[in-house]
């Protein structure tokens, strides 16, 4: 009798751990809106496509909204709520949102477009999910599949959204923040290819240029006509701060394993994402995707999917906002 209470105590606590980990991927549909929202993806795919040909740094502010909307109480839309004057506080006035991310504006429109044929039926989430995706693509990224049916969250937590990774952390915090949503190592060197499209402000690597870590001097690691150009871009005063550069300034708008390559040849623009390339962790990981871009690109729709699906809220939690910027 002790031998078989012995066996099942195991297969309950697997049972558990396989139903909980999976509980969402079964609440969410590839098909959830085939009904009620058929030409669904078609209107999230043109709006993002005018986005883009309107401003082709839209790509990239796309999926960061996205990727800040995920690690603040997951994946509920909470980033595109508007402060209300004294009684509700959104995200978007949290430091690492600031004068920042962007596309705010885009999702708005495609979500006034969805409502027009699909009235109080699609989440905004669904809808910055769907966008993230299509910006990736259109950039050049691999085609994946999104499972709909995420709601909207009718709550904004601006302190854990200034607890967002920054670029200036190290990489020990940064790998402990993913943990934290689910994610892991692999997940952090993956997310980060982001990076081969859009830009960074000078003063997020400024320090790197001139005066790292007190030395007076720029980062040794720093390939040496890499270097050089920054400097003439980003000089050591204030009003160079906002200056936009390129964190992959051979293939800007394109969606490739450039990124990894630069990192490579010690040409990645970020501190955090050099310390890839450098730590044991991390550096063989950056190496195979600066070789094998098709390995790149099939593992980063792999982490995305993974990143969609922190935190989501089904069934009866949340909403469906008809505007994304306020509760119903």
């Amino acid at each position: 009798m002790e031998r078989k209470a012995f066996i099942k105590l195991p297969l309950v606590h697997l049972f558990h751990i396989f139903f909980l980990s999976h509980l969402v991927f079964c609440q969410l549909d590839y098909r959830f809106y085939g009904s009620t929202c058929p030409n669904l993806t078609k209107i999230v795919r043109y709006g993002v496509w005018s986005a883009i040909a309107n401003d082709t740094r839209m790509a990239a502010s796309l999926i960061r909204l996205h990727f800040h909307d995920c690690f603040v109480n997951g994946c509920d839309g909470s980033i595109l709520l508007d402060d209300v004057g004294s009684t509700f506080e959104g995200e978007k006035t949290a430091m690492p949102n600031r004068n920042s991310v962007r596309g705010y504006e885009v999702i708005d429109r495609i979500k006034a477009n969805v409502e027009k044929f699909c009235p109080s039926t699609v989440s905004c989430t669904d809808i910055l999910t769907l966008a993230a995706r299509d910006a990736a693509t259109i950039a050049g990224a691999q085609y994946w599949t999104v499972a709909l049916g995420r709601r909207d969250g009718r709550t904004a937590n601006k302190t854990a959204a200034n607890q967002l990774p920054s670029p200036f952390e190290s990489l020990d915090n940064i790998i402990s923040k993913f943990n934290s949503k689910g994610l892991d190592t692999k997940d952090v060197v993956v997310l980060s290819g982001a990076h081969t499209i859009g830009f960074a402000q000078c003063f997020t690597f400024k320090h790197r240029l001139f005066n790292f870590g007190g030395s007076g001097k720029p980062d040794p690691d720093l390939e040496t006509s890499f270097l050089k150009g920054l400097q003439s871009v980003c000089p050591d005063q204030t009003d160079s701060d906002s200056t936009l550069v390129a964190l992959d300034s051979p293939t800007t708008n394109r969606f490739d394993n450039g990124y990894y390559r630069n990192l490579v040849n010690s040409s990645g623009l970020l501190q955090s994402d050099h310390v890839l390339s450098t730590d044991n962790r991390t550096a063989s990981m950056v190496v195979n995707y600066s070789k094998y871009p098709y390995l790149f690109l099939k593992d980063f729709g792999a982490s995305m999917v993974k990143m969609a699906n922190i935190g989501v809220l089904t069934g009866q939690d949340g909403e469906i906002r008809k505007d994304c910027k306020v509760v119903n």
